[in-house]
């Protein structure tokens, strides 16, 4: 699959059908990660993975909606640095989520609300946050993750060119 596929084909997927993720296939990951860009190549992001059903259980815990959490096979929690740029997270978080779609894993975000009870399950120091949790897994069913169609805007509501509300 080329990255133009990755990128138009990936879904958000919570239903996974418990495998483990292969070890390959989680080093890509995390290569994937690692490579993401940051403001003044900074590189103020790090990774957690998790796969211990205690731990997705306590990490559950720290977000409002996190049901799917702790049955997905891994989970990856993406921190950045204090005063870092969130924006950083997110490109690390895409290339990961866009590979794993490559790779036939299906992956969704997860937003961690409760910062406090985070630290305390991941053991973080005081100038780290937790940007965002992403599950992974191969989708329930076997294959790829189906799509909902093109439910996107179209592109010439979705594009201006030179000003706000400009066509071509």
């Amino acid at each position: 699959m080329d990255a133009y596929e990755a990128i138009i084909t990936k879904r958000d997927t919570r239903e996974y059908d418990g495998r483990p993720v292969a070890e390959e296939h989680l080093q890509r990951l995390l290569r994937a990660a690692r490579m993401a860009g940051s403001s003044k190549n900074e590189q103020p992001i790090r990774v957690i993975v998790i796969t211990s059903q205690a731990q997705k259980d306590a990490l559950a815990e720290c977000g409002d909606f996190t049901t799917h959490l702790p049955a997905s096979p891994l989970v990856i929690v993406v921190v950045r640095v204090e005063g870092s740029r969130p924006f950083d997270a997110g490109r690390a978080a895409q290339n990961m989520m866009v590979a794993a779609n490559a790779l036939g894993i299906a992956s969704c975000p997860v937003g961690i609300q409760h910062d406090d009870a985070a630290r305390k399950v991941l053991d973080l120091p005081s100038n780290q946050i937790v940007a965002m949790a992403i599950t992974f897994g191969y989708p329930k069913g076997g294959g790829r993750p189906q799509g909902r169609g093109d439910r996107r805007l179209p592109l010439a509501d979705f594009v201006s060119f030179e000003r706000w509300g400009a066509g071509r």
